[in-house]
């Protein structure tokens, strides 16, 4: 729960206590509240066992609250029920010339849909793929097309001014591996020197270390370190402070560089790792409709996907969704009012009360999202009575 009116509490539960009104909180919640300064205003809470017709407790439950995290049960539960739990995302590669011998002669073209979890080590399963084509130099450059989204949220930090935070990622068509760099800071014992190290190590970011070392404990905000992403590109990163001598090994998570350079740098560094040949520069394209592509490559189920939303709390993960949704249903470009559309008319076709609903990203990083107590819990029991039940409830924290 969360101060100015925002605490949600909604349970669909096998059994519960019936209270009279709020003022016969349980002990323990009236403890949290009182300590808070949360009046009982600004709390709704619903309790029903998913057998009953009737709720055993109900307060406020029709007033809108911003649901924070939780509103990702509404995007996933959508998804699921809209798509169904064997939905995947494919990225298509294109080859724009003739292999011969190996040997691209031309551009190799990297076409995105959405897929939400397209990670490190699903990115290098790709390129294994390419590999086994038989592909090993290619003769142009890399062009990518990420236009099966269209992106209208421009400022990363627009929730809380950190903007090179990765819960803060916006989407895109070609998301890879969340745009995410961890640095890894150690005092080398031999030389007494500080190392910096980044997974994954990419040729076109630019890693400024001015750290110094320090005396004293390992404490302090991130250890001491200063971390700026900057440059007209994001391509460089400009670490500065002191770290102390005593700490062990520190490390933090970052995203850096746009979506296109991103993958562009990944690419080229796990191309050749793979003892693969490219020179060439980043081009953007749209792959025209007569164009076929040579390989594609399938994301994990949606099944699995919300899985990884709902555990971890993925912000980025359930806004791919969100735009899937409105270009699945909506027609192409997927947009995130198309997507948003799409949820509400779901909801509204199942019999929810969308006039308590306020959707912004669909993945609860907004201050402006609401939705009710009682539009939540009707949904936990939608989806415990649905064929898709295991694989929603499955995808839920063990609090859940």
């Amino acid at each position: 729960m969360t101060r100015s009116g925002t605490g949600i509490l909604a349970i669909a539960a096998c059994c519960a206590v019936s209270l009279a009104d709020a003022a016969d909180w349980p002990p323990g919640v009236a403890r949290v509240l009182r300590g808070h300064g949360i009046a009982d205003s600004d709390v709704s809470v619903l309790v029903q066992p998913l057998a009953a017709d009737a709720p055993v407790l109900a307060h406020l439950p029709d007033t809108p609250r911003n649901p924070a995290s939780v509103m990702k049960l509404v995007t996933t539960w959508a998804a699921l029920e809209i798509l169904g739990p064997a939905y995947t995302w494919p990225t298509e590669v294109y080859f724009r010339g003739d292999l011969d011998g190996g040997v691209l002669d031309g551009d190799l073209v990297l076409k995105g849909y959405g897929d939400p979890y397209l990670v490190l080590e699903e990115f290098w399963k790709l390129l294994r793929a390419l590999r086994r084509l038989g592909l090993e130099e290619i003769g142009g450059d890399l062009a990518i097309d990420d236009s099966f989204f269209t992106v209208d949220e421009t400022d990363p930090g627009a929730f809380d001014s950190q903007p090179t935070r990765t819960y803060n990622v916006l989407p895109n068509a070609l998301l890879v591996n969340f745009k995410a760099v961890h640095f890894q800071f150690v005092v080398d014992p031999r030389s007494g020197k500080l190392r910096v190290s980044t997974d994954p190590q990419l040729s076109n970011l630019d890693v400024r270390n001015r750290i110094s070392l320090a005396d004293g404990p390992c404490r302090g905000y991130q250890a001491g370190i200063s971390l700026d992403v900057v440059g007209q590109h994001l391509d460089a990163v400009a670490l500065g402070g002191a770290f102390p001598r005593r700490c062990g090994a520190y490390g933090m998570s970052r995203t850096v560089l746009n979506h296109d350079t991103y993958a562009f740098g990944l690419f080229g560094t796990l191309w050749r790792e793979m003892g693969g040949r490219f020179d060439g520069r980043l081009r953007r394209t749209v792959v025209a409709a007569d164009e076929v592509p040579v390989l594609t490559w399938r994301s994990p189920s949606l099944a699995e996907v919300i899985r990884s939303i709902n555990k971890n709390s993925n912000n980025v993960m359930t806004r791919q969704l969100l735009y899937t949704l409105g270009a699945e249903q909506g027609g192409l470009p997927g947009t995130r009012a198309k997507g948003i559309e799409v949820v509400e008319e779901f909801l509204a076709t199942q019999g929810f009360d969308v006039d308590a609903l306020s959707i912004d990203n669909g993945a609860g990083l907004s201050r402006h999202e609401r939705v009710s107590a009682r539009l939540l819990v009707e949904l936990l029991r939608s989806a415990a009575r649905s064929p898709f039940a295991p694989e929603f409830m499955s995808s839920l924290s063990l609090g859940g």
